[in-house]
């Protein structure tokens, strides 16, 4: 799965607003995008939905211009929704994979294991890409016709306002693209849930909100975090471990799971004796894989929890060993997976 920060910093979102406003007559995004798929499934059908999203994810692969894709998975009670990220090389290969005859069949197929229907973005990706981390609000709004111009004047004030909440780390607005997105999308990023939660409550937020009324039909917001701070406890401490730390330390449990699996459970038995096709097989792996790492990685983050969190007066030496240690682990799963084939 990838993971990355939003980087996005007040002075520059003001600017980016002037730059938006000459792409809401239709002029192409330039550079890589990425369309954000925020889905809820229905109770008791997350097996299915994971079939069909593998159908999916067959499907967007094979469409020129796709990239790469992630998919991170509902961690209530703060995310309740599937979010599905798929980057491309530009907007014109993202809008014809949107509108794609393939897509729409595959979303009358899986209709049924919804609730209501995706709610989809297409942003433009910054260097370090769109994925929302460690904690960020996605928040959609319909402005009314002709209400644009007010619409923006009041962003700027709420965004000048959300930059002074604590724990505030970036902010990001972007405009419809016609027959694709009709909303306007803000992506507000902060460092822990409960800041991004006091910020959303705050009767700041809340008079702001009230002030848009005349020209916003509704706004809609949905909390996405990373997806692997379940499995590492915070210990005491006042926010998650950095994403780009968890994302180490998964990785490194995750290549031996699946390596493992795939050569002595997958291939041999499932594939080979049950018969179970290829597409099946690697969900099953995928499913046992994330089984183990909600024990593994819990397991791990406490043995290295003198890097995942460290005093403030020997932070730097911590990361830097710590680090050591991670690409020094990786080197030896390699050579030993390299010797076992």
């Amino acid at each position: 799965m990838v993971n990355a920060a939003i980087r996005f910093n007040l002075a520059h979102a003001a600017r980016a607003q002037v730059a938006d406003t000459a792409e809401v007559s239709g002029q192409a995004v330039v550079g890589p995008v990425t369309v954000v798929v925020q889905t809820r499934v229905r109770e008791g059908q997350d097996a299915a939905f994971g079939l069909w999203q593998a159908t999916v994810n067959a499907a967007v692969a094979e469409q020129p211009g796709f990239v790469e894709q992630s998919v991170m998975p509902p961690n209530p009670p703060v995310q309740i929704d599937w979010v599905i990220l798929q980057r491309f090389t530009s907007s014109d290969a993202a809008e014809a994979w949107l509108r794609s005859d393939r897509r729409q069949q595959l979303l009358a197929e899986g209709q049924h294991l919804l609730v209501g229907v995706h709610d989809v973005h297409l942003l433009r990706d910054a260097s370090q890409g769109v994925v929302p981390a460690p904690v960020s609000a996605v928040i959609a709004t319909r402005v009314k016709p002709g209400q644009e111009a007010a619409f923006q004047a009041w962003e700027l004030r709420i965004a000048k306002a959300q930059a002074r909440s604590p724990g505030f780390q970036g902010y990001r607005f972007e405009p419809p693209i016609p027959g694709v997105q009709e909303d306007w999308l803000a992506i507000l990023r902060f460092d822990s849930e409960q800041n991004l939660q006091k910020w959303l409550d705050s009767l700041e937020r809340q008079a702001l909100l009230r002030d848009a009324e005349p020209f916003v039909e509704e706004f809609h917001t949905r909390v996405v975090r990373t997806g692997f701070e379940q499995w590492f406890p915070r210990r005491g401490a006042a926010s998650a471990p950095p994403a780009w730390k968890q994302n180490m330390i998964v990785l490194l449990l995750l290549y031996p799971v699946v390596f493992l699996f795939g050569l002595y459970v997958q291939t041999p038995l499932l594939m080979g004796r049950a018969g179970i096709p290829f597409w099946a097989a690697l969900f099953i792996g995928n499913v046992a894989s994330v089984l183990l790492l909600n024990w593994l990685v819990p397991w791990a983050s406490g043995l290295l929890s003198w890097w995942l969190d460290p005093p403030a007066r020997w932070r730097s030496r911590a990361t830097a060993l710590g680090l050591a240690v991670l690409v020094l682990l990786y080197v030896i799963e390699l050579l030993v997976f390299w010797k076992l084939l």
